[in-house]
Parts: C-alpha cells; sequence; structure tokens
C-alpha cells in the first residue's frame, strides 16, 4: 500500500512507520518537523501544519491514511474532508477514554460515550481529552462515510514511551528496595506494547477494517501483583513489596495513573478491564511481558541520568508515604 501518516515520528508514530516498512509498504511522512526531524531520511516527507496547511498534500493520493495525532474534531475533521477523495481508507487512533463510566466492568465498544458540556472547546486537558476524541471520531466517521476505522487505545507502553506511566515500574523494582504497590494485589491492569499495537494498526488498515475497536492487552488477564512480580523476575535487584490499600493513597493525594501509573482506585475499575474480543477476533496479540519489561528498561538506560521523570513517586514521596503507612498501620 502506498500510505499517508500524519505524524509519524514519535513513540506510536514512529513504532507504525516500523511496522509498515516491515511489511512492505510505500510511505509518506506529514507533520511539522519538529519531532525527531532526523529518523527515516531515506521516506518521504512532507513538512507542513494540519492546521491550516494541508495544501502541502495537494495533488497526491494513497491507499490509506493513518491519523497518529489527531486530538481537536475541527483539525481532525477538517484532515478528513482534505484527504477523503484522495484516499480509500482512514485509520485514526483515539483512545478507550472515550467512554464516559469507567466503573463499568467489561466495557465493549457499543460502551456509552463521554458528551463534552461545551462541544466547542479545543483545550485538551484531562477533563476534555475523552470527549474531544469522540467529537474527532465522528468528524472522521461521518466524512468518510463508513471508510474509517477508530482505534480506541489503551495504555500504550514501550520503548520511546514519554508518559512514564508505565516505565516507572521497571526502573523502581530495578533500584531495588521496599517498594510502594498501590491498592489490591488482585486488581487488573491493562496495557500494551507500542510494537504490537503498530503492528494490527498496519494489519487492519490493510484489511480495511472499519468502526470502533478497543485495542489495548494482554491477551490474557494480568492483575498489578502479577505484574510487580515479573518485573522483580526481570530485574536483578532485592525488592519487597508494601501493598498500600485505595482509601490511604487517596487520603494523601495520591494521583491515580499518573503519580501512581497503573494505579486506578477500585470504583475505576473497569478502566482495566475492557473488553479487547473484538480486535483479538482480528488477530490482536501480545508479545510476552518479560519482552516488553526487558526492552524498557534497556531503553531506559540510553536517557540521560539527569532525566525529568513525566509519572511516579519520586523517592521522597514514595518514603514519606511509607513511613505515614507503617505508623498508621503498627501494632
Amino acid at each position: 500500500m502506498d500510505l499517508l501518516i500524519i505524524g509519524g515520528t514519535r513513540f506510536l508514530g514512529r513504532a507504525i512507520v516500523d511496522a509498515a516498512l516491515e511489511r512492505g509498504h510505500t510511505l509518506t511522512l506529514f507533520n511539522r518537523g519538529q519531532s525527531n526531524p532526523g529518523l527515516y531520511p531515506d521516506l518521504e516527507h512532507i513538512v507542513g501544519d494540519r492546521d491550516g496547511g494541508l495544501e502541502a498534500l495537494d495533488g497526491r493520493r494513497w491507499d490509506a491514511v493513518i491519523d497518529t495525532c489527531g486530538y481537536v474534531p475541527r483539525i481532525v475533521g477538517a484532515s478528513a474532508k482534505y484527504l477523503s477523495p484522495v484516499i480509500d481508507h482512514y485509520t485514526f487512533i483515539s483512545t478507550m477514554s472515550v467512554y464516559a463510566d469507567p466503573s463499568q466492568v467489561g466495557i465493549n465498544e457499543d460502551g456509552e460515550l463521554c458528551v463534552l458540556d461545551d462541544p466547542t472547546t479545543e483545550d485538551v486537558t484531562g477533563g476534555s481529552y475523552g470527549g474531544l476524541k469522540v467529537l474527532c471520531e465522528e468528524a472522521v466517521t461521518e466524512t468518510m462515510n463508513g471508510r474509517a476505522l477508530l482505534v480506541r487505545s489503551g495504555l500504550i507502553v514501550g520503548p520511546h514511551d514519554l508518559s512514564d506511566r508505565f516505565s516507572y515500574w521497571p526502573y523502581r523494582v530495578a533500584r531495588g528496595g521496599d517498594i510502594l504497590a498501590p491498592g489490591e494485589p488482585d486488581a487488573a491492569v491493562q496495557f500494551i506494547d507500542v510494537r504490537d499495537i503498530a503492528g494490527w494498526v498496519v494489519e487492519a488498515t490493510e484489511q480495511r477494517l472499519t468502526g470502533p475497536y478497543n485495542v489495548t492487552g494482554p491477551n490474557e488477564p494480568l492483575t498489578m501483583g502479577q505484574f510487580l512480580a515479573e518485573c522483580q523476575a526481570v530485574v536483578d535487584a532485592p525488592s519487597t513489596l508494601t501493598w498500600v490499600d485505595d482509601a490511604f493513597l487517596l487520603e494523601h493525594e495520591v494521583q491515580p495513573y499518573l503519580e501512581m501509573p497503573l494505579w486506578v482506585p477500585a470504583e475505576s475499575a473497569g478502566f482495566s478491564t475492557f473488553d479487547l474480543s473484538k480486535a483479538q477476533a482480528t488477530g490482536l496479540q501480545t508479545r510476552p511481558l518479560t519482552e516488553t519489561i526487558t526492552d524498557t528498561l534497556d531503553w531506559l538506560g540510553t536517557r540521560p541520568s539527569d532525566h525529568a521523570w513525566r509519572g511516579g513517586l519520586s523517592p521522597e514521596r514514595e518514603s514519606e508515604l511509607l513511613a505515614a503507612w507503617r505508623a498508621a498501620n503498627a501494632l
């Protein structure tokens, strides 16, 4: 296929490029040229801004487009409208945050969607992110008239992840010592290696799949306890886990998912139990967890020692919380 990738040089985008190249496709990357501009020197790059600069794509045709970085409905809608006459298929990377009620367990693609109080906002925040993605999905679906795939991704992890929402844990376990483990050991967790979702996206685009798909992993259910035990098995550093319950973490204003990666309070547990059967029926597969942990650690070793972490507890904050937990639970 002749593919246009909107984005293509950061995390998921670059993994999609790698997967598409591995499968022999011809690629054109369209972006502002600001992130990792030296990547893929042998590919065609069209530098431009999709917000008002789509004319850079004039005179071209592609079999399909994969839109990795659409957040604002006006901009995504304009991209779909502009490209609709010159492409056969539009793959839009969305999010599971489109669902309105994360307390429900086993949400499938028919789950109720978010509705913004102000659908005209273009301010992408934690509160508006899901609702904006819903409107982006609607814009692409309407414009492409049955030729759009909506990839509702879960947490994407692995090498080159700048969010640190997964990387914190292998890194923290590798430091050893007493580790604050959040919530309950049997709490479900879901995430997918960036290379696995990228491979599925390319294959789904090849198949011209349409409509929404929940895409995360792993294929088999995984608990927080199992995940941390796997991290301990991979690294060579003595460590112990101290499990701290939801009530204590909330009382001490620990922020779920960002400050405490992968942890969500029990009332939002559905966020880690999405129904993946639709994507799995099309061939979605996830690699062994050990491979993701190992490769993430290897990549972390290439970052500067003074890297400013975007997620996870600082050592000082973790120590304070553990001390407070022990004091509150002293016999």
